[in-house]
């Protein structure tokens, strides 16, 4: 009896590290490309196995996972989408946090940027020209969605609307105005400091938007993903998301 219960916790011993070192796959807010894939090298580093991202706009991501695409964990740029997945009682009960936080602001391609005052007073029509705002598609991404709930908190959304050069994704406007395809964008601050080709040139007032949060869950059908999850919100992953200009949350 005491040899068939060594041998049992032998081998339980030796599937722990198997099933610790399993794939994670995370679908993520494009914004977090720069933070997250220094986590996930740490995370390999320090043991836990192979984690895979793909970024993407989280509406993107979000239908990705009603269609059945295999993932573990989601991390949102808002809460809108996290709430769809939600919804289609697509995410695991309790895992759900509000990770980050973040904030919007306007760029300028470096070489041109001179800072403004983003107010009601601002003539970003007039500054705009006959160029193009490059934000995230206002419909569905979340940094277009609080861009332009900004833009139409301060009255410079009528000014403006038929200048919007719509992305697929926040960094996708990021690199329109990077590239100099676009005077002006509206990005997350975590994007703009990303790229040093643009620069910072405004941030927009808070109680302009709503408050920018990316939530995090579990997804239902993942198997091993708790450990990872926690990694995210331990103090060993806090330094990478604040070098890069996030707000942790929890």
């Amino acid at each position: 009896m005491k040899f068939a219960l060594v041998t049992v916790a032998a081998g339980w011993l030796c599937a722990a590290p198997a099933a610790a070192a399993e794939k994670v796959t995370v679908f993520a807010a494009a914004s977090l490309k720069n933070a997250l894939d220094a986590i996930n090298a740490e995370w390999q580093t320090q043991g836990g196995g192979e984690a895979v991202a793909s970024y993407a706009a989280s509406s993107a991501l979000a239908k990705q996972i009603e269609a059945g695409a295999p993932a573990d964990i989601f991390i949102s740029a808002d809460l809108a989408w996290m709430n769809y997945v939600a919804e289609k009682k697509l995410i695991k009960e309790g895992t759900r946090s509000d990770l980050l936080g973040n904030t919007i602001v306007l760029i300028a391609p470096k070489d041109i940027a001179k800072p403004i005052d983003i107010a009601r007073d601002l003539d970003l029509a007039g500054l705009l020209g006959d160029g193009r705002l490059a934000m995230g598609a206002v419909d569905s991404v979340p940094a277009g969605k609080y861009g332009k709930e900004a833009l139409q908190s301060l009255g410079l959304w009528p000014s403006v609307e038929s200048k919007i050069a719509g992305a697929e994704s926040v960094r996708a406007a990021l690199a329109l105005v990077s590239r100099g395809e676009a005077p002006y964008g509206i990005v997350y601050k975590t994007d703009a400091a990303a790229d040093p080709g643009v620069a910072i040139i405004g941030t927009f007032p808070e109680d302009s938007h709503k408050p920018i949060i990316y939530p995090v869950a579990i997804l239902a059908d993942a198997p091993n993903a708790a450990a990872y999850l926690d990694f995210l919100k331990s103090r060993k992953a806090r330094p990478f998301f604040e070098r890069e200009g996030f707000i942790v949350l929890n």
